[in-house]
């Protein structure tokens, strides 16, 4: 067009033109740039979500090794479970363990498809969702098994889940199935799903959940029982067979309908089942209560302090812990300290007046007032001041702190004193503990008269023997003067007759003298088994330095093995999850005191249960057995502390507040505490019917002949033909004394021959 020869309207027309060809232009490019920008938007959005979803995924390690958290368990020296540690109370099982009907009952209820899909039903995951759309309901989410898996193994579900929430879950969901699929065979993906499900009552899995309902692995489950487990993976409390079992009871026979309609089992069988009752364990569901929860706590707290160098974790990591309880002797430890404890609480309170210890009391009150967590909660001390006058005034309140103040305590622990294992502990009044005090373990108490062994060796292993006398009349040594617990003094007295009446003033003497010097009674304890601090005072003589009842008999415990030291044991060997050995332990070894000075010891303890101050065992058990009663000044703290050639056991009767007493000679350790010892001796020979045995002589002692006459002077001296009156007793031969001088002229005695010397000590 030639502009030129354009008129002017045709001219006014033409740039017109243009600008609109202009503006046309100009709004493509807006919009093609709004449009960019907006899928540009979308696409980071969307590159965004996928990424969300992602990273919301199991890591592929996760994937390709899935590890369910499994509770750790504990067995018994006899095979025994006797508890778990777990954050999920989960045991392992293999699908081959497993009874067939509860496969088929999850798999004809959860998805029957599940042998011919990949890891996602989309046919029956969008008929859900159209039944779902159409009855206007959010019931139905057609999870296979492999999702649910997916969604229990890695925790993909959260609490108060939105409806985005839900939508994203589902994907990663499907994502994992998919990759489990690839990953796992059907079967390995069941043993999975039946390993890592929730049931319950603290139950995960179907081997915890088999013993937590019905106390009995799963493979011994039968049809109904299964039916019933694979009922609870829908709700484990709407279905809950305990609160809910009407219920449950319609959910179990809806999944027995469902394999009847699968022809997994017959009519005949739905008919018969469906009207059974549900039957569950007697025991109280949803805890397992170990028959040791004191040894437990012991050994999770050495577990815990073991686990940064093994590099485990106890609550998931499914350790296998043996240990060297043994679970026949823990039931009766049990039984025979609950019946005693239950004796003497009424003995106790009968003997026991609050009102002639109504100081004690106000303390007692104040001090569980200021521990509550009602006072340690109020903002103010406005509010502090009235709860505490509110609750110092409430009858109910005192009667529960006078209960509690009053609870007799006891520490019970048996050994073998050969190897160190722990057999039997019982840690206080309350058997269904789970934290607390273990009063065997971490407590310490004076041992009273307890004490005196350690003494009576050092005395020993100085070269002086059972026959030796000592003067049993009070001292004062430098302002200490022991007196004995009935006031009763006499004249000269051997270690053996001192040892089995505990007469207090000459195992005080025996430190005075410096035949047991106090500094090296500490060193014999020490190397003994006792490892808490004792005192260097000559009180030691009478146990006045505190100590645990498990160091104790274990201390005792050297004496019965012959002088060598054997550390407790409690845990033998862990194992990990698959099997393999984490690590085995040992007890530590050491010799402490010589063979000889063991054995007679053990034999001057023997004469303690014959006719001495523990000669009560005789009530109960007739087998050879040593020890050593210990009760402490105003019956704080009742001891008996013995041995058998098997076994070593300590028992302490007391209260936790020391000044809560017994407040008489009911509260002696031969009546407080020798009761638990001897019961439990006696009943564990019979029911587990070990052999009778005898304590061996050591081969480096021998039998001597003493005039009585001069050990009555506190001469002690060997007789002499010519001695009217002879006192046979043991030696060791490098201590032999001079011979009379009393009674002259007559011939030397021999030391009696080898052949008379049996060393089997007995009754």
């Amino acid at each position: 067009m030639n502009i030129k020869n354009l008129s002017d309207s045709e001219f006014d027309n033409y740039f017109d033109n243009v600008k609109d060809k202009k503006k046309k232009k100009s709004g493509d490019d807006k919009f093609k740039k709004k449009l960019t920008i907006i899928l540009s938007v979308l696409a980071f959005l969307f590159v965004a979500f996928i990424v969300y979803i992602v990273m919301g995924l199991p890591s592929l390690e996760e994937l390709e090794n899935p590890k369910p958290q499994l509770a750790s368990k504990v067995y018994t020296a006899d095979g025994e479970l006797l508890g778990q540690f777990y954050i999920e109370n989960r045991i392992e099982t293999d699908i081959d363990s497993v009874p067939k009907s509860l496969v088929d009952a999850l798999i004809a209820t959860e998805d029957r498809k599940f042998y011919d899909h990949w890891g996602v039903d989309f046919d029956r995951f969008f008929k859900a969702m159209a039944k779902n759309v159409i009855t206007f309901s959010n019931r139905g989410g057609a999870s296979t098994i492999t999702q649910q898996l997916a969604k229990n193994l890695y925790k993909l579900k959260g609490k108060n889940e939105s409806v985005f929430a839900t939508a994203v879950r589902k994907m990663r969901e499907w994502i994992s199935a998919i990759q489990i699929e690839k990953n796992f065979t059907k079967r390995e993906i069941l043993e999975l799903y039946l390993n890592v499900s929730y049931f319950g009552r603290s139950a995960y899995g179907v081997e915890s959940a088999s013993k937590i309902f019905f106390d009995k692995k799963a493979k011994d489950l039968n049809l109904q029982e299964s039916a019933l487990l694979v009922a609870l993976l829908k709700s484990s409390v709407v279905y809950d067979p305990i609160k809910n079992p009407e219920n449950a009871l319609h959910r179990r026979n809806l999944v027995l309908n469902n394999m009847r309609s699968e022809g997994m089992i017959t009519q005949e069988q739905y008919e018969q089942t469906k009207d059974q009752p549900i039957v569950l364990t007697k025991e109280k569901l949803g805890k397992f209560k170990s028959i040791a929860p004191h040894f437990m706590e012991y050994v999770r707290q050495q577990m815990e302090a073991m686990a940064d160098k093994y590099g485990y974790n106890l609550y998931r990591d499914g350790l296998s812990i043996y240990t060297s309880i043994d679970m026949r002797m823990q039931r009766i430890a049990n039984r025979v300290a609950a019946e005693h404890l239950k004796e003497y609480q009424a003995i106790f309170n009968k003997n026991w007046d609050w009102n002639k210890n109504l100081a004690l009391l106000n303390t007692l009150v104040e001090k569980e007032i200021k521990n509550s967590e009602e006072y340690k909660d109020a903002d103010t001390d406005y509010d502090r001041t009235k709860i505490f006058e509110r609750l110092k005034n409430n009858p109910a309140f005192i009667d529960s702190v006078k209960t509690m103040a009053a609870k007799i305590q006891v520490g019970f622990v048996v050994m073998d004193p050969h190897t160190g294992q722990i057999k039997a502990m019982v840690g206080g009044e309350n058997q269904e503990f789970l934290y607390g005090l273990n009063h065997a373990t971490q407590i310490r108490r004076q041992p009273g008269s307890a004490f005196k062994p350690f003494v009576y060796t050092v005395a020993i292993d100085n070269g002086y023997y059972p026959a030796y006398s000592l003067l049993n009349q009070r001292f004062d040594y430098n302002g200490w003067s022991p007196a004995n617990s009935h006031n009763d003094y006499s004249g000269y007295m051997t270690l053996r007759e001192a040892l089995a009446q505990s007469v207090n003033v000459v195992a005080g003497r025996l430190i005075i003298s410096n035949m047991a010097p106090v500094s090296q009674v500490i060193q014999y304890a020490k190397k003994m088994g006792i490892n808490s601090k004792l005192g260097a005072f000559p009180s030691l003589a009478l146990g006045t330095s505190e100590v645990t009842p498990l160091e104790i008999t274990s201390a005792y415990g050297t004496i019965a093995n012959k002088g060598v030291r054997v550390s407790p044991i409690s845990i033998m060997k862990i194992e990990d999850r698959n099997g393999m050995t984490v690590s085995q332990f040992m007890p530590e070894y050491s010799v402490a005191i010589s063979e000889e000075t063991a054995s007679i010891i053990t034999n001057m303890m023997q004469d303690v249960v014959t006719y001495g101050t523990g000669a009560t065992v005789k009530k109960y058990f007739f087998r050879p057995a040593a020890g050593k009663t210990g009760t402490t000044t105003e019956f704080a703290d009742a001891w008996f502390v013995g041995f058998t050639p098997q076994l070593v056991a300590g028992v302490w009767v007391g209260f936790d507040d020391h000044r809560v007493k017994f407040n008489g000679w009911y509260g002696q350790g031969a009546r407080a505490a020798l009761p638990i010892w001897a019961m439990f001796m006696a009943d564990t020979y019979k029911e587990l019917n070990l052999p009778l045995q005898y304590f061996q002589m050591s081969s480096g002692v021998t039998t001597a002949a003493f005039c009585r006459e001069s050990i009555q002077a506190g001469e002690t001296r060997l007789a002499t033909d010519a001695c009217p009156d002879k006192v046979m007793d043991i030696i060791n031969p490098k201590n032999m004394p001079e011979y009379c001088t009393i009674h002259k002229g007559g011939a030397k005695a021999a030391p009696a021959k080898e052949t008379e010397k049996k060393g089997d000590s007995g009754w």
